[in-house]
């Protein structure tokens, strides 16, 4: 059994920068994947970027520029740190396992995911 689990969301300022963090628990990193997803508010979940086992990274075309995703394989740990936010960043966001191999995002395919974290991006 893999679980996962989410961290570092809440109210955040436009224009800010956050990291959220994910930690893996059940077999380590180099096992497998992991992606981050975003649910916007009554919209479809989007995948935002992903790390293969390997370490290649992911990011589909509109999320090239301020998404950025990195782990720490001692620790179980992958972070996303986002730059500039803005309100339509608002929303879940969720970490996921499984296999990634391309920035075509609807290809990922994830076998085990987190419960989300909530991300406010408003004054």
């Amino acid at each position: 059994q893999v679980d996962l689990v989410e961290s570092g969301g809440g109210l955040v300022q436009p224009g800010g920068p956050l990291r959220l963090s994910c930690v893996v628990s059940g077999h380590t990193l180099s096992y497998f994947a992991i992606g981050w997803f975003h649910q916007a508010p009554g919209k479809e979940r989007e995948g935002v970027t992903c790390i293969s086992f390997d370490e290649s990274t992911y990011y589909p075309a509109s999320k090239k520029d301020r998404f950025t995703i990195s782990r720490e394989t001692a620790k179980n740990m992958v972070y996303l740190h986002i730059d500039k936010l803005k309100p339509e960043g608002t929303g879940v966001y969720y970490c996921a396992a499984g296999g990634c191999y391309s920035d075509y995002a609807p290809s990922w395919g994830m076998d085990y995911w987190g419960k989300g974290i909530r991300v406010t991006v408003s004054e």
